[in-house]
């Protein structure tokens, strides 16, 4: 039996899971999320840690792995640090077994990942270096706009007449909702413009990477935004790609899921090579 903990630091929030591992089978055991908020990852990576230990019941001792993932490479108490293309992708497949690909998007940027079964990354592709694709983006329209991120999804899904951003940067993309206020165009309207705009980015992203069929889980921050789930879901028939964009409740924690899963992997490799050399 292995127990691992895996830890996502991103940009936007720290995630933290704790699996146990025994003959191929993993049971998740607890999960904590916190958004940053101005305060210091690395103290919120210790807390989640801390977290999931209480809430399972377990103490430091009872860990044969912490993996980090994300920005997370300087956390002190990691025993290992992955790569978060894989750990979204094993994350990914973990949620929803079967699928074809992982759309992560957020806080800062967004990437397609194609995937296999098991959850190898097979091809990759990510956004720009201009935000105008990600969660920070989206916040910032909503805080202009007055409408709480909660509100987002909803408001975007009730737009009858949706105005579509005609820029790609994200400096641009704010002057045009500047524009589309002083114009009159209804918030509703100018949510759904935007999230029509990530979605078609999105699309392109998942072209780029041959993906032709199957199904791609949204992951990241994101992905709970119905708003941007069914216009994902709008653009990709538009464009006649046949993948079917879903979410899961824990699409959040993709990367963490990922990092334990890898981390329990990593040890197990480990104890049968000192085995070996014994």
């Amino acid at each position: 039996m292995t127990l691992t903990i895996g830890i996502d630091v991103g940009s936007g929030a720290v995630k933290s899971t704790l699996f146990r591992v025994e003959n191929g089978k993993s049971e998740w055991l607890a999960k904590r999320c916190e958004r940053i908020r101005r305060r210091d990852p690395m103290t919120l990576a210790q807390e989640g840690r801390d977290a999931v230990l209480a809430d399972a019941g377990l103490s430091l001792d009872d860990i044969d792995y912490v993996a980090t993932t994300g920005e997370g490479e300087n956390v002190k108490f990691a025993t290992g640090h992955f790569y978060s293309m894989t750990t979204h992708a094993r994350g990914g497949v973990f949620l929803h077994p079967g699928i074809s690909a992982v759309v992560d998007i957020g806080a800062l940027n967004g990437r397609a990942i194609y995937v296999d079964e098991r959850g190898k990354v097979l091809a990759y592709k990510m956004t720009s270096q201009c935000a105008s694709g990600s969660g920070q983006f989206l916040e910032n329209i909503a805080r202009y706009l007055g409408v709480a991120i909660e509100e987002i999804g909803a408001l975007s899904c009730s737009s009858k007449e949706p105005e579509k951003c005609s820029s790609i940067c994200a400096v641009l993309a704010e002057t045009d909702v500047i524009n589309m206020v002083s114009r009159g165009i209804a918030t509703p309207d100018i949510l759904k413009g935007i999230h029509l705009s990530m979605a078609s980015r999105i699309v392109k992203l998942l072209k780029v990477t041959g993906i032709k069929q199957g199904t791609a889980l949204l992951t990241g921050g994101l992905a709970l935004d119905i708003g941007l789930l069914a216009a994902i879901q709008e653009e990709m028939a538009n464009e006649k790609v046949g993948v079917q964009a879903i979410s899961h409740p824990d699409s959040i924690y993709a990367g963490a899921i990922g990092a334990a899963l890898w981390g329990a992997y990593r040890h197990e490799r480990l104890q049968e090579l000192e085995q070996a050399a014994a």
